[in-house]
C-alpha cells in the first residue's frame, strides 16, 4: 500500500493565515480520532509544536498556533482511515480553507512515505517531534516516575535498543535532526523537558 501523496503543492496561496479555531481543532481530532493512545501522541506533538515556536523561533501567538494546529492534527486520519493517511486530512483542510503552510507541514511530516519532503522551519520541526516524542513517551511508560527523573543519556540508551519501540525509525529521526540543523542531544533535552505537561483532554 503506497501512501505517496502524488504532489508537493497544497492549498490556496489566498488563504494565507486562515486557520481553525482551537474547539474547532480539537472537535475534528476527536471525531475523527478514537484511539485515545494515538489522541495523546497528537496532543503531545502539539504541545511541542507551540513550545518549540514561541520559545526558539520567537513567534507570535497567532503564529504559534499554526505551528500547534500542524502537530495537533499531523495523524487525524490514521485511525479510521489507514490507508488514506495523510491525503484525507490534506483534503479536509483544503476544503476548509486553511493556509497551505500548515497542510504542507502535514503532508511533510514523513517523506519517505508521503513523498513531500519538509521544506519550512514547521515542516521540520513537525518531522522532528512525531517520531522521537513516542519514543521518549514510550520510555516513560517503563519507568517508574514516567518522566520525572529522565535523562538524555537514559534515553539514547534506548534509542540505540532496536528492539525497543521497534516500530519507531531511528533512521527518520537523524534524518530530521539534520535536516532542522538540530543536534539529536538538544532535541531529546527540549522533549523532556516539555512533553510531560500535556494531559488528555476530557470527554
Amino acid at each position: 500500500m503506497s501512501l505517496k501523496i502524488g504532489r508537493s503543492v497544497f492549498g490556496n496561496i489566498a488563504n494565507k493565515n486562515n486557520v481553525m479555531s482551537k474547539s474547532a481543532a480539537m472537535e475534528l481530532l476527536q471525531q475523527w480520532v478514537l484511539n485515545p493512545k494515538l489522541q495523546l501522541h497528537m496532543l503531545q506533538v502539539a504541545h511541542l509544536m507551540k513550545c518549540w515556536a514561541e520559545e526558539k523561533e520567537n513567534l507570535s501567538v497567532e503564529e504559534s498556533w499554526k505551528w500547534e494546529m500542524a502537530g495537533l492534527l499531523h495523524d487525524a486520519d490514521w485511525d479510521q482511515w489507514p490507508e488514506l493517511h495523510c491525503k484525507k486530512i490534506i483534503e479536509e483542510l483544503e476544503q476548509r480553507n486553511i493556509d497551505p503552510e500548515i497542510i504542507h507541514a502535514i503532508a511533510s511530516h514523513g517523506p519517505a512515505h508521503f513523498g513531500v519532503q519538509p521544506e519550512t522551519k514547521m515542516d521540520k520541526m513537525l518531522y522532528a517531534f512525531d517520531e522521537l516524542s513516542g519514543l521518549i513517551h514510550a520510555y516513560s511508560l517503563m519507568r517508574p516516575n514516567g518522566y520525572e527523573g529522565m535523562d538524555v543519556k537514559g534515553v539514547k540508551k534506548r534509542f540505540k535498543e532496536k528492539s525497543f519501540a521497534a516500530n519507531v525509525s531511528r533512521d527518520e529521526i537523524l534524518e530530521a535532526c539534520d535536516m532542522a540543523g538540530i543536534p539529536l542531544d538538544e532535541l531529546i533535552a527540549f522533549i523532556i523537558q516539555r512533553q510531560p505537561l500535556v494531559s488528555m483532554p476530557a470527554h
